[in-house]
C-alpha cells in the first residue's frame, strides 16, 4: 500500500427507498462521505445492493441517481479504484457501469492481500448454511434466459413493478428488528468459519446482513459485516495495519 493511503468498504446503501425524497437525502450523505474520503483513498469496495433495484436494458437503465453515480465516476477519473460487489438487489448490472463510470463489477466473493494481510470480500448474499428460499430464487434471477425474459417488459411497467415492490421490503419501512442471537445463528461467520479450516484469511468483509458486526473468529482473523446507510451509516477502513468499524454522521 502506499503511505499514508487508506482503503474504504461500505456496503447497502438501498438507494431507491423508502421514498424519492428520503432516498435523495440519504445518496447526498453518500456522496458527502466519498467525497471526504478520496483525500486519502487508495481504493474503495461498495460491497453490494447500492440501489434497491437495478435492471438494465440493453438501450435503458434506471432513472435518478446520478450524484452518485457521478462521484464514483470523478473518483475513477482521478485514478481511485472503485469495486462494486452486485447484491441480491441490484444482481443485473451489466456493461453500463464499468463502461459508464469505470467500476470493476464482480458477482461471487474474492480474495485480496494488502500489505500481507489477506482479505475475503463478498456482498455474502447466498452464503453459509440456510435460506435456501433465496438461494433458489437467485438461481432464477440468475439465469440468463429468465433476465433475458424480463428484459422484454418494457421498462415503464418492468422497473415500475419492480420498486413497487421494493417500497414493500422491510428495510424501506422503517428500522429493522436486526438482532445479534450469537455465532451460531450467523450464517456469514458459519461460513467464514468453514473458510478458515481451509485457508486463513486475516479478515472477511461482508455486507447484506444490514447489523454492523466486528466479531473475532481466531487469534489472527475477523468477521467485519459492514451494516447498511438506512439506519446505521456504517463503514470500514483499513490504513494498512488495522481495520476499523466506523459510523458517518
Amino acid at each position: 500500500m502506499q503511505t499514508g493511503k487508506k482503503i474504504y468498504f461500505a456496503s447497502d446503501f438501498h438507494l431507491g427507498v423508502p421514498s424519492y425524497e428520503k432516498s435523495l437525502a440519504r445518496e447526498k450523505l453518500i456522496v458527502k462521505w466519498l467525497d471526504e474520503i478520496k483525500k486519502d483513498a487508495q481504493e474503495i469496495y461498495l460491497m453490494g445492493d447500492l440501489f434497491d433495484f437495478w435492471f438494465e436494458y440493453k438501450h435503458a437503465a434506471p432513472k435518478g441517481f446520478i450524484r452518485i453515480l457521478g462521484k464514483i465516476a470523478e473518483l475513477t477519473d482521478s485514478g481511485i479504484p472503485v469495486t462494486i460487489f452486485t447484491g441480491n438487489h441490484d444482481m443485473w448490472m451489466f456493461d453500463y457501469l464499468p463502461k459508464e463510470i469505470g467500476v470493476k463489477i464482480y458477482r461471487e466473493p474474492i480474495e485480496k492481500e494488502y500489505n500481507g494481510k489477506k482479505f475475503y470480500l463478498g456482498h455474502g448474499d447466498g452464503l453459509g448454511p440456510g435460506d435456501n428460499g433465496y438461494k433458489f430464487i437467485k438461481k432464477v434471477f440468475a439465469n440468463k434466459f429468465c433476465q433475458w425474459l424480463f428484459a422484454r417488459i418494457h421498462p415503464n411497467f418492468g422497473i415500475g413493478m419492480a420498486n413497487y415492490w421494493s417500497r414493500k421490503s422491510r428495510l424501506s419501512n422503517g428500522p429493522e428488528d436486526e438482532k445479534f442471537t450469537g455465532e451460531e445463528n450467523e450464517w456469514l461467520v458459519v461460513y467464514a468459519k468453514e473458510v478458515l479450516e481451509k485457508k486463513h484469511f486475516d479478515y472477511f468483509i461482508f455486507g447484506h446482513r444490514h447489523l454492523p458486526l466486528d466479531i473475532k473468529l481466531k487469534e489472527n482473523s475477523r468477521y467485519i459485516n459492514l451494516g447498511e446507510w438506512v439506519n446505521y451509516n456504517t463503514y470500514a477502513v483499513f490504513d494498512g495495519n488495522t481495520l476499523e468499524l466506523k459510523k458517518y454522521n
